[in-house]
């Protein structure tokens, strides 16, 4: 009988452990993928506005979606059981946090926006201490300052060309940030099918809603232009269906494993990134920006480190008491 145990809590090891490497090579698809799809969005904005290539991307995302969800959980469970508003506000702000990023990609480069972006961590750092009241020490806020001066290395260069896009980047990762928190909370009462889902429904609805108000008013931004060929509607098709299932992958990933060990994956971006922009636009950052890349991701990474240690301090701590 003890055997019997034994034998039952190494197998159980083992499944976890196996769950975790399951999770994290789910974190490198997504990453090396996700730069693709950035890739094609800066591609299309040549011949489509921003705000209608974001509303492809969800209109895609809508059209998978909804259908797996009437298939798998009945057409009942298109309506959350618990708090609609924070799910049509967590659309909302992933639509707005796309419309921005690719409008930042028709002047910026992949990787530059990518790794402005990546100041991310910092945000919802600061974050978590202001709105969810979670303890954040001292090393961390040191950390997201550092990592902050990081990102003026990229954007200064940027700055000077671009003018003020330069700076979309940090609004993409303040907003993503907020979605992170809605997320935390929602995902406790919801299926992660479900929520992408009334993601992109919410997502459409905002931004076709825009795009009609803001059309005949001629901002650029929010004009309806269908793409001119066949060829950018596919590119379009591509993209949205993209986005959805690498989103899908991304809470695959977080399912089996804890996101000390997925965060600093998710930086492979920003060489997948690199290596798409000198194929394709013969793109290299130069000695700055990659030192201001260098501080992001070393600072991500501290944060990340000092997460889990707070982490495995409250644990024991627990078990104690």
């Amino acid at each position: 009988m003890v055997h019997q145990r034994t034998m039952t809590a190494k197998n159980q090891s083992a499944l976890v452990g196996g769950d975790i490497m399951i999770g994290a090579l789910l974190m490198v698809a997504f990453s090396l993928i996700a730069p693709f799809q950035d890739t094609i969005a800066k591609l299309a904005t040549d011949h489509v506005s921003s705000g209608t290539i974001a509303f492809a991307r969800f209109a895609v995302q809508t059209l998978v979606l909804v259908p797996l969800v009437v298939w798998r959980f009945g057409p009942r469970r298109l309506w959350p059981k618990s708090k609609p508003h924070l799910h049509a506000l967590r659309g909302v702000l992933m639509a707005m946090v796309t419309v921005l990023f690719v409008l930042a990609l028709e002047s910026m480069h992949v990787a530059d926006a990518m790794a402005i972006f990546f100041v991310e961590p910092m945000f919802l750092t600061l974050l978590s201490g202001l709105i969810l009241r979670e303890k954040v020490g001292w090393r961390r806020y040191a950390a997201c300052a550092v990592g902050f001066i990081g990102a003026l290395f990229v954007i200064q260069p940027s700055f000077e060309a671009l003018g003020w896009v330069a700076f979309l980047p940090l609004g993409v990762a303040f907003l993503f940030a907020f979605y992170l928190i809605l997320t935390r909370q929602l995902s406790q009462d919801e299926e992660p099918m479900l929520m992408q889902a009334y993601t992109g429904v919410s997502g459409a609805v905002f931004l076709g809603a825009v795009l009609l108000i803001f059309d005949p008013l001629d901002v650029r931004v929010f004009q309806i232009t269908p793409p001119p060929s066949s060829m950018l509607w596919l590119m379009l098709a591509v993209f949205g269906l993209i986005a959805t299932v690498n989103h899908l992958i991304l809470v695959q990933a977080f399912k089996r494993a804890p996101a000390s060990i997925l965060a600093p994956i998710q930086y492979l971006e920003i060489v997948t990134g690199v290596i798409l922009g000198w194929m394709i636009w013969d793109y290299v950052p130069n000695a700055l920006k990659w030192v201001g890349i260098a501080i992001i991701v070393a600072s991500g990474l501290f944060i990340i480190w000092r997460e889990r240690i707070t982490a495995q301090r409250d644990r024991a701590t627990q078990e104690r008491g």
